[in-house]
């Protein structure tokens, strides 16, 4: 009787066993089957990196593109990573960042998912005071080095759609390369002229226009201005003769009028484009918003 019993017991353990070994690789193929037909799911760390890699990925049903921030974040320098973030990370198989030290998570998510395969936009690219000031997309040659760099590592992630995405990267640098040579011509207006800056995005605006920094402020969000700072900077506009100043109009607003009610310097709002819409042209748009701006400043000093 008992024999009986313990027999059954094994068949029914057996039985369990082999099911649940059978739905452990049924449920395996499944997932795989699952990610191989949905294609590669690429996640980008913030807006500049998003609208690159969206120009490049183009029409291609093969790639879901998803962006980590929201498209009003600005920067990353304190960016805090979410559930919500990790979750979205989870299901990446390549993550696109800019680098340069933006990202301060990064080394989070590398312990997070040592298998998620990061490339850096950046990579290869030299910087402004790396680990510091890598706003490398303000500068429209070194935006079309990110772009190839983003084609490489989509054409990594997916080689059957490799030429595709060179193509797609071929065709946006042509639209850059006509907003470097507009910014060419500015050159010619600006080089050499002396400049101060009221953050640090546009040191790559002022080197890409020849101009010399003389002075940097770098303002954000939780940034307040002492009364020493500004005194600082109108010191530095009277002692160098700056006839123009670079201004991030969110945050130095208040500091660009008083320069101008107490200097005879200008001051050249721009986009620094780390917010936007979702649309594909949108960094396109806000070079040329920022050239025209340059030009009807530049052009009257």
């Amino acid at each position: 009787m008992k024999k009986n019993k313990y027999l059954f017991v094994f068949c029914m353990l057996l039985a369990i066993a082999l099911a649940s070994g059978i739905f452990t690789r049924t449920y395996l193929g499944l997932e795989k089957r699952q990610r191989e037909l949905s294609g590669v799911h690429v996640v980008t760390s913030f807006y500049p990196v998003y609208i690159a890699a969206l120009n490049v990925v183009g029409d291609s049903k093969n790639v879901t593109l998803a962006n980590l921030s929201e498209p009003q974040t600005g920067c990353l320098h304190d960016y805090q990573l979410t559930p919500q973030d990790m979750i979205l990370l989870s299901g990446a198989d390549l993550f696109l960042v800019n680098g340069g030290g933006i990202e301060s998570f990064l080394a989070d998510v590398g312990k997070a998912y040592p298998n998620l395969a990061i490339a850096k936009a950046s990579k290869g690219i030299e910087l402004l005071e790396e680990g510091e000031n890598a706003h490398a997309w303000m500068d429209t040659r070194r935006y079309s080095e990110m772009v190839q760099n983003i084609a490489t590592a989509l054409g990594q992630a997916d080689p059957d759609n490799q030429e595709y995405y060179q193509y797609n990267a071929d065709q946006y640098c042509e639209k850059i390369q006509e907003l470097t040579e507009q910014l060419e011509e500015v050159r010619a207006v600006a080089q050499g002229k002396p400049v101060v800056i009221l953050h640090e995005a546009y040191a790559y605006v002022a080197q890409e226009l020849g101009m010399q920094n003389m002075y940097c402020l770098n303002l954000d969000e939780e940034r307040q201005v002492s009364a020493r700072e500004a005194a600082e900077v109108m010191e530095k506009i009277s002692t160098h003769q700056v006839s123009v100043v670079l201004v991030e109009e969110l945050y130095g607003k208040d500091l660009g009028n008083a320069i101008e009610s107490e200097t005879d310097a200008k001051i050249c709002y721009l986009d620094t484009m780390v917010r936007g819409d979702y649309e594909a042209d949108s960094y396109l748009r806000a070079v040329q918003k920022n050239i025209d701006v340059l030009r009807g400043i530049l052009e009257h000093i």
